[in-house]
């Protein structure tokens, strides 16, 4: 059985105030074209499907065009919601919807219910895993604490009941949207943090055959069967890096992976991340290759420079993000603020907090729980607000 595993679609985003829909439109119709064009069995979607969770009116247009052309195609899809969608929106009409073969996974209570294909091989069953938030699901899977771990955990222990009751050679793929250790993040995914804890273990999905992976921008292979298609933009300079692609898997009689490549996604303008001081970086030739990029410029002269976006859009008109890091001049060893900052969590951050005020006395094991717990509560309740809109 040939799938196309994609996710991160976030749809009704910009980046850096540039709209993108037309980007995703363009995105979406490659991505029916290879259904097409590769005869795709199966499309696999896992995630995050809208940027938010009451988008606006277009993205919600640019997706029900989507489940139409994908109903057309004749190819069934599966999708599952993600931390950025509601979940009761993005699942309304799912059992009429299903009816066309787009099979909407957004209800925890589900999760040990696939969708059930067939090839010339046997069956294949297909179980979508939505985004689980802890504090909200643990009560209804029965999981042992509240944390990422223990309700996947949960939610795996139904899925193999169910594929343990099923024929011999039964092959099985599950969809899931969480952060697996070892995948790599960027900047613009939504922490998911609980408890200081983000990652789960790959061995929460040990026993089946394929897992695709949603939630992490950059496509990657957690291990042969795990993988992260990663989102088919760009949504953060981080991502600059990144090659933006769909993961085509070719699932053998046996449950083997046959095959697995990476499609490549349309680029609606490549990334830049520039660092130096202007004068350097209008004047050095080696940057000519970014004149029609998006660039993120960060100055580094001592003394901030008189109008540098003015100056900086001249050379590259497509500059969309400035900031300014001093060189460190004598007598300032630790850098600026947002220096000391960068690459810390929220919850670090007020644990050093804490450390600094007690003369670098770091809260201890209570006292950390404490303040994770107030970053949960915070996300909990934005979570409980957006359900009840």
């Amino acid at each position: 059985m040939r799938i196309l595993h994609t996710s991160d679609w976030h749809l009704g985003r910009s980046f850096h105030r540039v709209g993108l829909l037309d980007a995703q439109a363009a995105f979406l119709d490659h991505l029916v074209r290879t259904v097409r064009e590769r005869e795709v069995d199966a499309v696999l979607v896992a995630g995050d499907v809208y940027d938010r969770a009451v988008p606006p009116l277009p993205a919600v247009e640019l997706f029900d065009t989507a489940l139409h052309r994908l109903a057309e195609a004749g190819v069934p899809t599966v999708m599952i919601s993600g931390n950025h969608d509601s979940a009761r929106r993005l699942g309304v009409g799912a059992g009429l919807i299903g009816r066309a073969g787009i099979h909407l996974r957004t209800d925890p209570d589900g999760v040990g219910t696939p969708v059930v294909l067939t090839d010339s091989h046997g069956d294949v069953a297909l179980y979508g895993l939505p985004y689980l938030e802890p504090a909200l699901v643990r009560e209804r899977l029965g999981a042992a604490r509240a944390g990422h771990e223990a309700v996947l955990t949960a939610a795996m222990e139904r899925v193999r009941a169910d594929l343990a009751a099923r024929p011999a050679g039964t092959r099985s793929v599950v969809l899931a949207h969480a952060f697996v250790a070892g995948g790599e993040p960027s900047d613009s995914e939504r922490d998911i943090t609980v408890g200081g804890v983000a990652a789960v273990p790959a061995g929460v999905f040990d026993g089946v055959d394929y897992v695709a992976l949603g939630h992490l921008h950059g496509s990657q292979t957690v291990t042969p069967r795990v993988r992260y298609s990663g989102s088919p933009l760009a949504y953060s300079f981080s991502e600059a890096g990144h090659r933006k692609t769909m993961w085509l898997i070719d699932l053998g009689p046996g449950g083997e992976i046959d095959a697995a490549e990476r499609i490549d996604c349309p680029v609606p303008r490549a990334l830049a991340r520039i660092r130096g001081r202007l004068d350097d970086l209008l004047a050095d030739p080696a940057h000519a290759r970014h004149e029609d990029a998006w660039v993120e410029a960060t100055l580094t002269d001592p003394v901030r420079p008189a109008e540098p976006m003015a100056r900086l859009v001249e050379r590259f008109p497509h500059t969309l993000s400035l900031s300014f890091e001093p060189e460190p001049t004598e007598g300032d060893p630790h850098g600026s603020y947002a220096q000391r900052l960068r690459d810390r969590s929220d919850q670090q951050i007020a644990v050093d907090f804490v450390a600094h005020v007690r003369g670098g006395a770091g809260p201890d094991g209570s006292e950390r729980a404490v303040l994770y717990g107030a970053f949960d509560d915070v996300r909990v309740d934005a979570e409980r607000r957006e359900v009840g809109r």
